[in-house]
């Protein structure tokens, strides 16, 4: 076997095989079910292999799919000029198989031929609709660089897919994202000019520039208004490029406005918006996909209220939320989050509250350790920043023993998913508390602290 590691091309390796086993051409074409004239004209180096013959192949050799697509990519898209008739299947097997590097490869080899630009893009798109995000990543990098003085629509799109494909829970990443996005939005398609500010808004909005978010809610509402003068058009036709309907992005626009406000402790402004949204999704004769997302604006209103009048000093209000999360327990995460920053920005006691949503938020725990972030209801930044609250509620009761465990948790979490801005927090809050860590606690924390530190290293 190690002769045959050695071979240089598939074709010797398919002669080596046929030697070890002793296999005649008959034999070997019924192991695989290449056809014998097939096989023959092949190893006589008279005919190239498509991809579906080299995978019998390989599956008759008992070798794992993919296993010669290096050599492969090599020999027929390196050596040779490349044929999209058969580079495509190529393409697309390796996206299966998650071959990057035999992606990579090609596509450099490809892009000498501006004439296959128009096939690469399509087949991004396809990726990107199939999920195989990162093999598409690829082909939108290669289209754009191809691209870069064309000033196109296509070339902003890829842009786009780029910045959403790279997005990542370190936060400052993802603002280098954004600012590398932004002059391209308006090359967009005008529809998905409004998804890529809905996005841009939130890594702002994530990133507490409250300035940011709201000039790109502003953008957001203006563009959107604009389209839903022809919007009632494109209902009946069914057409759409934005995600939504139309009108759930001026919605969210004004959902953005109250939570800066909010953020700012503006209270009757954040008020105020939350009654525009509120507005905005009063539309008639609504599709079923529409009264799904009303309903959810309608959710998002009535909790926002609750957690607006909680924050600016009405604390008896904390019962009505609490009501409100046993009818809608999706919002139970987001809810305590807010719920114990009030209680830790004004000394409250909220051990009633948490004792009484124990059992859920103990679930969230499970959930996150089963699923991550495959789990739609728990977003990982929001987990983790839950986690902090929770810890520096507890540090604040002189819980230190449980605070400082929860704290050392969520340093390892927000390290590990390289949320840096709560790793910063974590660490700043245990300098605070660090005399009331016992020794076992501090060994941990050092540990973390060497982590983090050889991890920024390799960085």
């Amino acid at each position: 076997m190690e002769e045959l590691k050695l071979a240089p091309t598939i074709r010797t390796y398919i002669e080596n095989h046929m030697k070890e086993h002793k296999y005649k051409l008959q034999q070997f074409s019924e192991v695989t079910g290449v056809n014998v004239g097939t096989l023959s004209a092949i190893i006589k180096g008279n005919r190239s292999i498509s991809m579906n013959q080299l995978d019998q192949i390989t599956s008759g050799m008992g070798l794992e799919q993919g296993y010669f697509y290096e050599m492969y990519s090599v020999e027929c898209f390196v050596e040779v000029t490349p044929h999209w008739r058969r580079l495509e299947p190529f393409l697309y097997n390796c996206a299966e198989l998650n071959k990057l590097n035999c992606i990579k490869k090609v596509v450099i080899q490809v892009t000498d031929d501006r004439s296959y630009i128009d096939e690469l893009f399509k087949v991004a798109e396809d990726f990107y609709r199939k999920e195989f995000e990162q093999a598409a990543l690829i082909l939108y990098e290669c289209v754009a660089d191809c691209e870069k003085y064309q000033h196109s629509e296509r070339l902003a799109l890829c842009q786009y897919r780029i910045f959403l494909i790279n997005k990542t829970l370190n936060k400052f990443n993802n603002l280098n994202a954004a600012i590398r996005l932004e002059p391209y939005v308006e090359k967009l398609n005008e529809e998905i000019q409004l998804d890529a500010i809905k996005e841009l808004a939130n890594v702002y909005n994530a990133l507490n520039i409250w300035g940011k978010v709201y000039s790109l809610s502003e953008e957001l509402e203006r563009k959107s208004d604009f389209q839903l003068k022809d919007e009632s058009l494109r209902r009946n036709k069914g057409q759409r490029a934005a995600f939504y309907p139309i009108f759930t992005y001026k919605a969210y626009a004004n959902l953005l406005k109250a939570s800066v406000f909010e953020a700012r402790k503006e209270y009757e402004l954040a008020l105020k918006y939350t009654e525009v949204y509120e507005k905005v999704i009063d539309i008639p004769n609504p599709t079923k996909e529409e009264i799904e997302i009303i309903e959810r604006f309608r959710i998002w209103a009535q909790g926002n209220r609750l957690s607006i009048n909680l924050m600016s000093g009405n604390h008896e209000v904390i019962h009505s939320y609490l009501q409100y999360l046993e009818d809608n327990p999706k919002e139970i995460l987001t809810a305590f989050i807010n719920i114990v920053q009030v209680a830790n920005e004004h000394s409250l006691n909220i051990d009633f509250a948490l004792e009484k949503f124990e059992a859920q938020i103990q679930q969230f725990h499970i959930d996150f350790h089963l699923k991550g972030e495959d789990n739609p209801q728990i977003g990982i930044h929001r987990f983790l920043l839950f986690n902090y609250e929770f810890a520096k509620y507890r540090l604040s009761q002189r819980n230190f023993q449980s605070g400082i465990d929860t704290l050392l948790y969520t340093l390892r979490l927000s390290s590990s998913s390289q949320d840096d801005y709560l790793t910063i927090k974590c660490i700043d809050l245990y300098g605070e508390y660090r005399d009331h860590a016992d020794l076992e606690q501090q060994k941990v924390y050092f540990q973390l602290i060497e982590e983090i530190s050889f991890q920024k290293l390799r960085v």
